[in-house]
């Protein structure tokens, strides 16, 4: 592998709790020059944040290292828009969209695209609502990612693949899915290394967003098992990793001292 794609929550920790030996795994990564990112799909914090919290788990991290689909949807839109935007996003996402046409919080009118995010335990009817009103007036949907469920501290908890699936369903849409599988947004990422989808590997917790992705897109597909990994996950996606390993620790004895040869 001459570059690698990291996915973070399940993979470098679970929640704010560092997964053991990531720390180490990745300075081994970084002894050998091989170039990597952090690839992932959290849509509630911003760049900023994730690469601070990468700091204190030990892993030196600058914000251009972090790939997020809230950084990438509004590259595309800033590429590519054509009107206003209704942003459904934490506040910690929103500074990526600034400088695009917004309509107000609580309009239901008036906008041309409608972007999903992880909204976690502040999604409630009026919310949903108004982004399927804004839908029924004329908007495309765009999904920052669409993922089943993530690991939360206290459980497996939903994730914004089932809200975006309803707003699809009551709306007789298809949202544009920025994040992992798309992909573009792992073509958009390996942009970054300068490494060919043939020379790279994106190592993951979920089956179907990470490896199914990375796979889809001409890379290798590692599969940890940490965080959301369900063996049941597995065999029900029908989809089969590059390889699996126990843990990010475990990646140095599976690529072998000549990884970057």
């Amino acid at each position: 592998m001459r570059a690698i794609l990291f996915d973070m929550d399940g993979v470098l920790y679970n929640a704010e709790t560092p997964i053991r030996g990531a720390a180490e795994a990745l300075a081994w990564v970084r002894s050998i020059g091989i170039p990597h990112l952090f690839v992932t799909n959290t849509s509630s914090r911003g760049r900023a944040q994730l690469t601070e919290k990468l700091r204190r788990f030990g892993i030196p991290a600058d914000d251009q290292q972090i790939v997020t689909p809230a950084a990438a949807a509004a590259a595309w839109l800033r590429e590519h828009g054509r009107g206003p935007v209704a942003l459904f996003v934490k506040p910690a996402s929103r500074s990526e969209f600034e400088g695009l046409p917004m309509i107000s919080d609580n309009a239901e009118t008036g906008a041309r695209y409608v972007v999903i995010g992880d909204l976690q335990d502040t999604w409630d009817f009026p919310t949903l609502n108004r982004a399927f009103r804004l839908l029924m007036d004329g908007a495309e949907l765009i999904a920052l990612q669409k993922n089943r469920y993530w690991l939360t501290p206290d459980g497996l908890s939903l994730d914004v693949g089932p809200f975006v699936a309803a707003l699809e369903y009551a709306a007789s849409t298809e949202a544009f899915v920025v994040g992992k599988p798309a992909p573009a947004f792992f073509a958009s990422a390996l942009d970054g290394t300068g490494v060919a989808a043939a020379e790279a590997a994106m190592v993951g917790d979920d089956i179907e967003s990470d490896v199914g992705g990375a796979l889809h897109a001409g890379m290798a597909g590692i599969l940890v098992r940490t965080g959301k990994f369900r063996e049941e996950s597995v065999r029900a996606a029908g989809i089969r990793p590059t390889a699996t390993i126990d843990s990010i620790a475990d990646l140095p004895g599976l690529l072998g001292e000549g990884a970057a040869a």
